[in-house]
């Protein structure tokens, strides 16, 4: 088995589930996708890490770091800042918070980001792109420059539509119809 086909498959087993949801999009959806489950695991984050990084090496997108809203994306940019620590071209790993620190340094962007920075910004689930849009508007506010939105999962609802529409290039790591592939037939 692949470390694709190794991701695809914990997601379906650990992070799928069939019924009826809200999403936080506020859109309803009979597949709930707990991506958590995966991303906090240790084989899930040293397979997202690894394919991770081979996907930033693939789409040629030549980032200083990566990050996005927390907290769905933050396990993932940690698993690519590790894996990519023996690669020669390490990256940093950042964190967007919802709202600006009201106390301390008040910042809304946690971590070693710097102005100037090439960023990725990382995603767990994209069903409408709302996150990664707040994450994007965060990071230029700060002076950095996105290079592309990665997503763990793309829900394919128009969340990487919405994102390629702002001129930003959109990657999957795996697509809702891969998982649900693997969770069988619906039984009734």
């Amino acid at each position: 088995m692949t470390e694709h086909e190794r991701l695809v498959t914990l997601l379906a087993t650990r992070s799928a589930r069939r019924g009826q949801f809200v999403l936080a999009s506020g859109r309803s959806s009979t597949l709930y996708i707990d991506a958590r489950l995966t991303t906090m695991s240790p084989d899930g984050l040293a397979l997202i890490g690894s394919l991770g990084l081979a996907l930033l090496d693939e789409r040629g997108w030549d980032v200083d770091c990566v990050g996005g809203l927390t907290l769905g994306a933050d396990p993932i940019a940690y698993a690519i800042s590790y894996a990519s620590a023996c690669s020669g071209r390490p990256r940093r790993a950042f964190t967007v918070r919802k709202e600006a620190k009201t106390h301390g340094t008040g910042k809304r962007i946690e971590g070693p980001f710097m102005r100037g920075d090439r960023v990725a910004i990382v995603e767990d689930v994209i069903t409408t792109g709302g996150s990664a849009l707040r994450a994007i508007d965060a990071v230029r506010a700060e002076g950095g420059t996105v290079a592309g939105v990665l997503a763990l999962v793309d829900r394919e609802e128009g969340g990487r539509e919405t994102i390629e529409a702002q001129g930003i290039p959109v990657a999957a790591l795996v697509r809702a119809h891969d998982i649900v592939a693997r969770l069988g037939p619906v039984t009734p």
